[in-house]
């Protein structure tokens, strides 16, 4: 017997994508909107940043470019992830749930990690870690939620069936999802903080990016205690969690882009700030030296005059070399 297919369906549509048409549950409706607006919104912001790399010229922010692009596929993985909640839980929709939950929100948070670590040390005055440093540390702290999601998704299919995260009962699930993002939970607090760092500090033109990701992990904690408080109360239901979670992902989505991502791509392209860096050394500065040869002593003979100019000379000269070779290393050129 065929399941009449509700309104604003077609009637040979498979009933679990009713959701995504359904006129009497309109939140499917709603959300799937948001979530597609958010998704197009993600990928234009991909390709804005390919074509502003040549326009930015401060070489620091430059630097976040490649973390930036990454934590903007893990937004775009958010937003699309939304659909697999709003589709009924099954043998399908369960091991992605489970798995790219975590996955992406660890990519997103180990982004925003790095860019305050990065940020930690230009507000201080220090040199400054590379690209290349940034990227892997965003990457290296995402991987770790990988091989937890892995490991779960494996065993507990392998222990079962691929039917396993619909069969077992609602409560057991919950508890299991929650279980399976205390690393991710770890993630936040921890960006939270390291972003208060990124406040301490005598230039103060970074610290705005630190209010970014600062700003961005507020909402995202609170977002979390909400939707985590929910699905563990015994009201509003089980009927409720999928509305929930999708509900959830949609909302810190748009929090990233609109906390994190828009700003930082306001301030992309302004102009290098010299306040936003420490003074060179004296060293780095062209100077003007007064050069005395003891002449006011009658007693030097005129061998002795020759000799001490020739020195100062070379001095001078290597003393010029040194701290080219310094202002270069200050910069970060080596």
């Amino acid at each position: 017997m065929t399941t009449k297919a509700p309104d604003g369906c077609r009637s040979d549509l498979d009933s679990r994508y009713h959701r995504l048409c359904d006129l009497s549950e309109a939140w499917g409706i709603v959300l799937e909107t948001i979530a597609a607006s958010g998704a197009v919104t993600a990928v234009a912001f991909m390709l804005a940043l390919l074509i502003l790399v040549c326009r930015v010229q401060d070489s620091n922010r430059r630097k976040m470019l490649p973390t930036q692009f990454f934590f903007l596929l893990g937004v775009l993985g958010v937003f699309g992830l939304t659909f697999a909640f709003i589709i009924k839980l099954d043998g399908g929709t369960g091991p992605t749930r489970f798995f790219l939950f975590g996955v992406l929100f660890s990519i997103c948070f180990s982004c925003l990690l790095a860019h305050a670590f990065h940020l930690m040390k230009l507000v201080r005055g220090r040199k400054p870690l590379s690209w290349l440093v940034i990227l892997g540390l965003a990457v290296g702290f995402s991987l770790v939620q990988d091989v937890v999601a892995i490991e779960y998704v494996v065993l507990t299919m392998n222990r079962t069936n691929v039917d396993i995260f619909s069969e077992l009962s609602v409560d057991r699930r919950n508890e299991d999802f929650i279980m399976l993002l205390i690393y991710v939970l770890f993630l936040m607090a921890l960006t939270f903080l390291t972003s208060f760092f990124t406040f301490c500090g005598s230039f103060s033109g970074w610290k705005r990016h630190g209010a970014h990701i600062c700003l961005t992990m507020f909402f995202s904690i609170v977002i979390w205690v909400a939707w985590i408080t929910l699905l563990l109360i015994p009201t509003p239901g089980p009927t409720w969690d999928d509305t929930i979670l999708s509900t959830a992902l949609v909302a810190n989505g748009w929090v990233f882009l609109l906390a994190y991502v828009a700003p930082e791509f306001y301030l992309l392209t302004k102009q290098r700030n010299p306040m936003d860096y420490p003074v060179e050394d004296a060293f780095c500065k062209p100077q003007l030296m007064k050069q005395s040869y003891g002449v006011e002593n009658r007693a030097y003979s005129q061998e002795e005059i020759t000799q001490g100019a020739i020195e100062n000379l070379w001095v001078g000269r290597w003393g010029r070399i040194v701290g080219y070779y310094n202002c270069k290393e200050h910069a970060g050129f080596f």
